[in-house]
């Protein structure tokens, strides 16, 4: 087993979703997308049973990159949760079908049992947690603390953006200007402008280019 970062998502409000497996097309062709344009070394999000997924990622920044980007990709309808863990995992097939049992894992579904309980008790945005193992150290646990700190910010934020504006904030965490997006979109440079001001999207973009400008 290696040091690696394991994620559980699962479907928020799957019972009510009126097309089930078109939701779940739509989750793995965004799982791709952001894959294709975000790659790093890890295992995508695939479907497992039920309305769960499994990946692996090699670190806790990837993991936070690409899990953001995956809530932006997301249509209107389909949201999913995500149970983070830091700690030993086993090697992963390109199938999905090896994932195994491990302290990475017991991590990871702890912590999307914790995003059950503060989505239902008090924080109702609430979407993305991180625990660890209990072979970790008092360093990485702190960086945990504040990962979760700036997690629930932004899940507040994410979860109050329109399907065009996390698009255009997906764009903008890429490098996109605004007039690309301006043309992608068939509306004004300073449509762009405006619904990205009022989503509060460059404090996730932001947040966005410092994680990656840390690994």
């Amino acid at each position: 087993m290696a040091l690696q970062v394991a994620v559980i998502a699962d479907i928020v409000g799957s019972r009510q979703l009126a097309d089930r497996s078109a939701a779940q097309q739509s989750i793995e062709s965004c799982a791709a997308q952001v894959h294709r344009d975000h790659p790093v070394d890890v295992a995508p999000l695939e479907a497992t049973v039920g309305d769960e997924f499994q990946g692996i990622y090699p670190d806790l920044t990837a993991a936070l990159t690409s899990l953001l980007l995956m809530q932006l990709a997301l249509p209107d309808g389909i949201e999913l949760r995500f149970g983070i863990g830091v700690g030993l995992v086993d090697d992963v097939g390109s199938s999905g079908k090896g994932i195994m049992d491990g302290p990475g894992w017991w991590a990871a579904r702890e912590a999307i049992d914790h995003v059950h309980r503060l989505q239902d008790r008090v924080v109702p945005s609430a979407r993305t947690r991180v625990a660890h193992s209990a072979e970790q150290d008092a360093d990485m646990s702190e960086r945990i603390a504040y990962a979760n700190a700036y997690l629930l910010v932004r899940d507040e934020t994410v979860g109050s953006m329109s399907e065009r504006s996390r698009r255009l904030t997906y764009g903008r965490c890429l490098g996109r200007t605004q007039r690309e997006l301006a043309e992608r979109e068939g509306i004004t440079q300073p449509a762009v402008s405006q619904a990205l001001a009022t989503a509060g999207a460059a404090a996730i973009v932001s947040g966005f280019e410092s994680l990656s400008s840390s690994r």
